[in-house]
């Protein structure tokens, strides 16, 4: 059997989000070069300041400023970091109690091996030349006798702008590798070769694609291979508005999972080359394929679906495909 296909596969989206007014207050203070803390219901002040007290459970009211100095409690030493961590070298993250504080604070440590940082030892926070108001404004680094303290609520300029924060937007991503297993690896090496090829299965004789190891519904291997036509029905779409991160094609335009003819399962595609409003349930519609010299082994070989300019199907043939 030929060499199972794999690729690595990224997912990523920016997360956006509002703060609300204590959040908001916090990275507002990071802006600005400063620390905002809040006083609970039993006199102590952490940081960040929670939106409800845990003592008291009332909405947060006592905000406090606290030094950029601070202790470390505890730490733990990153030697292999990953993507988007502080830094691209190792270095420790550590529970850093402030001046100020009661509570310790989560942050990165800039020290170049584990000799430099203990438990006891003084740090400073660094902060970025330009700020947002994120966690990522500042660093934390060994605290130098020959740099002057900044008391607690000492005063900064701001950077950028002078209104609150109100939202943060986040990175997300996941990198994987995805491994196909024998029947899609010849699903997209036949991709490669501008054929669609699906599995049927023995007992059943419903025929899927992409190809599936075995049949969900009797439990055998789909062993016999098949060639479909790249024409097909559309059975149910979604019309896609709303604009995202990435996106390629300018809304509005539909997604629809279309019925091979021969198949017994919807692949998903796009469909173009005609006006939103028009496309139906039951829209007979046709593969149009890239330039060859762009092909490789993936769906994307297929640019979108458009109308042959066939009559729709009749709805009793893919009533039970939908």
């Amino acid at each position: 059997m030929s060499r199972t296909l794999s690729a690595p596969v990224t997912v990523s989206f920016d997360y956006t989000r509002s703060v609300g007014p204590v959040l908001g207050r916090f990275l507002t203070g990071l802006r600005d070069g400063r620390f905002v803390g809040a006083r609970l219901g039993d006199g102590r002040v952490v940081v960040p300041p929670p939106e409800f007290d845990p003592v008291t459970h009332r909405a947060t009211t006592d905000f406090v400023d606290v030094a950029e100095t601070g202790t470390v409690t505890s730490w733990t030493w990153v030697s292999e970091p990953v993507a988007d961590q502080p830094f691209d070298r190792p270095f420790a993250f550590a529970l850093i109690t402030l001046d100020g504080a009661d509570a310790p604070l989560l942050h990165a440590v800039d020290v170049a091996s584990p000799d430099e940082i203990s438990t006891g030892m003084r740090v400073r926070a660094r902060w970025a030349a330009e700020r947002t108001g994120a966690i990522t404004d500042l660093v934390f680094e060994p605290e130098s006798p020959e740099v002057p303290r900044l008391g607690a609520g000492a005063p900064r300029t701001s950077t950028i702008g002078t209104d609150p924060v109100t939202g943060i937007v986040t990175p997300v991503s996941l990198d994987y590798t995805y491994a196909a297993s024998p029947e899609e690896s010849a699903f997209f090496r036949g991709l490669a070769e501008g054929r669609i090829v699906a599995q049927r299965c023995p007992a059943c004789r419903k025929v899927y694609v992409p190809p599936r190891p075995a049949c969900p519904v009797d439990g055998v291997p789909t062993v016999e291979e098949i060639e479909l036509s790249d024409a097909g029905t559309v059975t149910t779409f979604c019309i896609v508005n709303v604009p995202f991160l990435g996106q390629r094609i300018t809304p509005p335009y539909v997604s629809a999972y279309i019925l091979l003819d021969g198949a017994d399962i919807a692949l998903q595609h796009l469909i173009l080359d005609i006006p939103v409003e028009e496309v139906r349930m039951g829209l007979r519609v046709k593969a149009v394929w890239k330039p060859r010299e762009e092909w490789g082994t993936t769906i994307e070989n297929i640019s979108h679906f458009a109308p042959t300019g066939e009559p729709d199907a009749d709805f009793a043939t893919y009533a039970h495909h939908l």
